[in-house]
């Protein structure tokens, strides 16, 4: 049975539980979404801190993508402050500063 069949199945008995069903799969897909997202933050931000010094380049700015694109994900969870997650993920200076306005695929300069 597919979800579109249970759904209508569910509509059949009770229309209001089909939306909320939905509703619910909708948000979990958000939660594992965000999860996902915190992941590669953390993995990114690894990444810079192993990298020497004379090579920070590339993993700056793979770090300041994850970043974004997870700050993203957490407004459209509905989370509209970063600084709690900033500390706990201990996200550096340098990778906020990049991220601004800066289009997420553009090299800083």
């Amino acid at each position: 049975m597919s979800l579109r069949d249970s759904l209508d199945l569910i509509r059949a008995v009770r229309p209001e539980a089909g939306t909320a069903a939905l509703q619910n799969e909708i948000m979990a897909e958000r939660a594992s979404s965000l999860g996902t997202a915190e992941q590669r933050v953390a993995k990114a931000i690894a990444a810079l801190e192993a990298a020497p010094e004379d090579a920070r380049a590339e993993p700056l700015a793979a770090a300041r993508k994850a970043v974004w694109e997870y700050f993203v994900q957490r407004e459209l969870c509905g989370f509209r402050r970063h600084q709690d997650v900033i500390q706990d993920l201990r996200i550096p200076p340098q990778v906020l500063l990049g991220l601004g306005a800066m289009h997420p695929t553009r090299k800083p300069r």
